[in-house]
């Protein structure tokens, strides 16, 4: 370990720990940074300037934080029914891109590009699938959904959030701030 290494673990404990344990660093970061200040499911834009004033890498996290939750329970087509609105999409693609998820952030946009133009048609949840199907397009998304959750490798089954303990010990002041 050279001199670089040992100084960044002394301003930044936290890249030291597990990766389970870094993580849970992140989502308390995250907790107190962004907190209830904003709803992301607001179509309003409230969300992305909530969290423009966080260091990069907690931004990008924050920006990719749903993106997770709604591979883990829905598609990735579904995503954009929840958070559609442009500057969150915007914000998510440069997220994924600035953890080096560049293919997910290829998938995702391929997502909206197929979701999006469809939303006035989908009044209901329970018409997407439908949708989708009648527009033949449901085959894809499930496609471009199981690419962008078997990416490898996984921390708590996410490939999005090893991105973020891979980015937090590599780049630490991006994600805690300057070094205590």
């Amino acid at each position: 370990m050279d001199n670089q290494e040992v100084e960044q673990r002394q301003q930044y404990p936290a890249a030291a720990l597990s990766d389970e344990d870094l993580l849970e660093q992140i989502f308390t970061a995250l907790s107190k940074s962004v907190g209830s200040i904003a709803d992301p499911y607001s179509n309003d834009g409230s969300y992305i300037v909530a969290i423009a004033n966080l260091p990069i890498g907690l931004r990008a996290m924050a920006a990719t934080h749903h993106l997770d939750i709604s591979l883990t329970m829905d598609d990735i087509g579904w995503h954009f029914l929840n958070f559609g609105e442009p500057g969150f999409v915007l914000a998510t693609e440069q997220g994924l891109r600035e953890l080096g998820l560049d293919d997910i952030a290829e998938y995702f946009l391929e997502a909206y590009a197929i979701v999006n133009p469809l939303k006035p048609e989908i009044k209901e949840p329970s018409d997407y699938h439908a949708c989708l199907e009648s527009h033949g397009l449901m085959a894809r998304i499930s496609e471009l959904t199981e690419k962008a959750s078997t990416k490898q490798p996984t921390v708590s089954e996410s490939p999005i959030y090893a991105a973020w303990v891979n980015y937090a010990r590599a780049h630490p002041e991006k994600v805690f701030g300057p070094g205590r």
